[in-house]
């Protein structure tokens, strides 16, 4: 499922830049990795989120695939923007199909949440408890920043955009600067735990104590809607330029840039993904604007599409891809091998059985989330060759 299909009031459907599907095809494969080592007890530190403050590749993941929405949102939202103001039946069908996605998204990240819940229930026979029911996740926070960014790329120009990212970016630093920088102490949390109650958070260890606090948290999307029309901006630059090595120049240059604002803003205001601070969405961005700039003199200067097809082929099922790969997991974990307390799960059976056994305890984990992100793309190249393609 993706959220790029064009709305009803575009006439006609431009040709995608293949780079925007292998740089999905990277973000969710990169998911599926760092969502499924063997034991989280033995992860290679990369593919770890920074504990608190700090920046791991693991924390590029999720910016770089709000910003891949954010560039989708330039075919699928560019030219109808582009356009003279539209009338009132158009803009309700616009608004109309926008709140549809952000429904069916947010909805799935409830639905998978859920999950959790239920299979708890039926194979461990615990009591079902929907007062932990977690509302918010990562689903709901791609619903969230691109419903919001679609709404300023459809009403404001491209001037209005910048002005609000920066006072969003710029506000959020205030905001953070009136309490600790903590887990407990920060308003992020306050919010969350004040507006949806602590049991329906997420619960973050730290420093061995477990608090309730939501990386995916209602204020901290805010600097998640920069995230997202950066990838928007971006792509919409590179429809405007000629398909040559000095446009992919002139976009790392600028991915350089933000990447040494954000690392100089960190002086002030440090990165820190939980928070999703603006230095780090500043940061953030800017590697996914070299990352795309690469993607882009790959797939469409030097057309390399061999290398890149099976990147692609992720993409075209990117969020089909997280969702059934987050309900396998948790279907593994629920389930067990052998009768009795000590029975190990299915997920842990496997990953001592085929991997660690002959591996060893770090690189069969390794191998084993690398197996799972293997699995995943022939059932996405499953879907390939029998033309499906679901869409939200």
């Amino acid at each position: 499922m993706t959220v790029d299909r064009p709305l009803p009031a575009e006439p006609t459907k431009l040709p995608r830049f293949r780079c925007l599907d292998l740089l999905r095809g990277l973000a969710i494969a990169a998911m599926i990795l760092v969502n499924n080592p063997g034991s989280w007890a033995q992860v290679y530190p990369p593919l770890l989120h920074a504990e608190w403050h700090g920046f791991t590749p693991t924390d590029l993941v999720f910016p770089l695939f709000l910003f891949v929405v954010g560039g989708a949102m330039a075919f699928s939202l560019g030219r109808v923007a582009e356009k003279a103001p539209l009338d009132r039946p158009q803009q309700r069908q616009i608004h109309r199909k926008l709140l549809q996605r952000v429904l069916i998204l947010f909805g799935l990240g409830l639905a998978l949440n859920a999950s959790t819940l239920l299979m708890r229930t039926w194979f461990e026979g615990a009591p079902l408890l929907w007062e932990k029911w977690r509302i918010l996740g990562v689903l709901q926070r791609i619903a969230l920043a691109y419903g919001a960014s679609a709404l300023l790329v459809l009403h404001c120009s491209r001037r209005a955009q910048a002005i609000a990212v920066a006072g969003l970016w710029l506000g959020y630093w205030a905001l953070l600067s009136t309490t600790p920088l903590t887990p407990d102490g920060s308003i992020v949390g306050w919010v969350d735990r004040t507006l949806l109650g602590e049991s329906h958070l997420y619960q973050l260890t730290l420093n061995q104590q477990t608090v309730a606090f939501d990386p995916e948290g209602l204020l901290s999307t805010l600097p998640a809607i920069g995230s997202t029309l950066a990838g928007y901006w971006a792509v919409q630059w590179l429809k405007t330029q000629p398909i040559k090595a000095l446009t992919a120049w002139r976009l790392t240059g600028a991915g350089v840039g933000a990447i040494a604002l954000g690392r100089l803003w960190d002086l002030a205001l440090p990165l820190n993904k939980q928070l999703w601070t603006s230095s780090y969405a500043l940061y953030a961005a800017g590697w996914s604007i070299v990352l795309l700039a690469g993607c882009y003199a790959l797939t469409e200067i030097r057309r390399a599409h061999s290398i890149s097809r099976p990147f692609e082929i992720f993409g075209m099922n990117a969020i089909t891809a997280f969702v059934g790969s987050g309900l396998v997991g948790r279907l593994l974990n629920r389930t067990h091998i052998g009768n009795g307390p000590d029975a190990p799960s299915t997920y842990q059976w496997l990953y001592q059985t085929l991997f660690a056994s002959w591996a060893g305890p770090m690189s069969g984990s390794l191998l084993f989330a690398i197996a799972m992100v293997l699995l995943w793309w022939l059932a996405m190249y499953g879907f390939y060759r029998r033309g499906w393609f679901l869409k939200v």
